[in-house]
């Protein structure tokens, strides 16, 4: 079978009850946008015009079924996203302060996200994918840990590009020992990996991003990308490490802006039809424009999904830059 879609991802699909505004009482209002970094991720690359789909599991509930229908209006293939009436759709408070980071709150005493089974895995999607995608926040519980497992295991076998962001929420884990080991436990799979300046450091015990690059490429992976933020990323592979400046820009909400950078990324890896070894240096660093502009877009406006710009969006952009 040929490689029929371009994406798949797979792990958390919440809802980001993001802090918005007060009400004439007082009180904090937060506005329901739908989240979690894969989703974020595969509507970049659905509106870049590439072929998606998400695998996760979501509830049988008011916030499931407004996480499904958004999907689909974002293009992205649902057939695989599945329903528990078991469990209720995750749920994640997030608050903002002036500069637009964030704080986060979970509801995920089990949220359905952790519930994905290997056995509910569709093997033909798994290998009929060109790039495969995952994060952190599936390896946290079983059984989503080992579905998860065992995803990449059937992708990589069939020749997929394996992208890896091990995406740190530290209420989420037990304690930083395990985090740190369980979102380890995946970089040995991983082709491409992104990671956020912090996480890097936290995952390497290094000083330097430098360094940090250095330690994570011996695990494995062809290409490491440490987001800086407003300053942009820090790309590395074996024979070549860079920065690639960000894009200065008024941050209202940083919610996606690494999915949107790595969405952006890969989206333009795949527009070069070629495999990591036969990427030239100037051709990683063009992806990393992509990334970079998709995220200065994002973070212009609030919430996950629906700050995600449109691919003209992007290209008017980096005409501009």
């Amino acid at each position: 079978m040929g490689k029929e879609v371009d994406i798949v991802a797979l792990g958390e699909l919440l809802i980001d009850f993001t802090e918005s505004g007060i009400s004439e009482s007082g009180m904090k209002l937060f506005e329901q946008n739908p989240g979690g970094a894969p989703a974020n991720l595969l509507t970049v690359a659905s509106h870049m015009g590439y072929k998606t789909a998400f695998v996760g599991k979501v509830g049988k509930d008011m916030h499931g079924a407004f996480l499904k229908k958004t999907l689909k209006q974002e293009g992205i293939c649902t057939d695989y996203l599945l329903e528990d009436e078991r469990y209720f759709t995750t749920l994640a408070f997030v608050e903002l302060n002036a500069n637009g980071e964030r704080e986060f709150s979970f509801s995920r005493k089990p949220g359905a996200d952790t519930q994905l089974q290997m056995d509910e895995l569709d093997q033909e999607l798994l290998e009929s994918c060109k790039i495969f995608h995952c994060g952190s926040l599936s390896l946290t519980d079983e059984p989503a840990r080992g579905a998860t497992v065992e995803a990449v295991t059937v992708a990589k076998q069939a020749g997929a590009l394996i992208s890896y962001d091990p995406n740190y929420r530290a209420s989420l884990w037990p304690d930083e020992e395990t985090a740190v080991a369980e979102m380890k436990s995946m970089i040995h799979y991983a082709d491409v990996l992104k990671v956020s300046d912090v996480e890097s450091l936290l995952l390497t015990g290094e000083e330097s991003f430098e360094a940090a690059i250095k330690t994570l490429l011996s695990m494995g992976p062809k290409l490491v990308a440490v987001t800086l933020g407003k300053d942009g990323v820090l790309l590395g592979t074996k024979n070549e490490v860079e920065r690639v400046a960000g894009m200065t820009v008024k941050t209202v909400d940083t919610t996606g802006a690494g999915d949107s950078f790595w969405g952006g990324f890969l989206s333009q890896y795949l527009s070069n039809k070629k495999c990591p070894e036969q990427m030239s240096w100037e051709e990683w660093k063009t992806c990393a424009l992509y990334g970079n502009a998709t995220a200065a877009l994002c973070v212009q406006k609030r919430g996950g999904i629906p700050a995600i710009p449109a691919k003209e969006e992007v290209e008017m952009l980096l005409e501009m830059n």
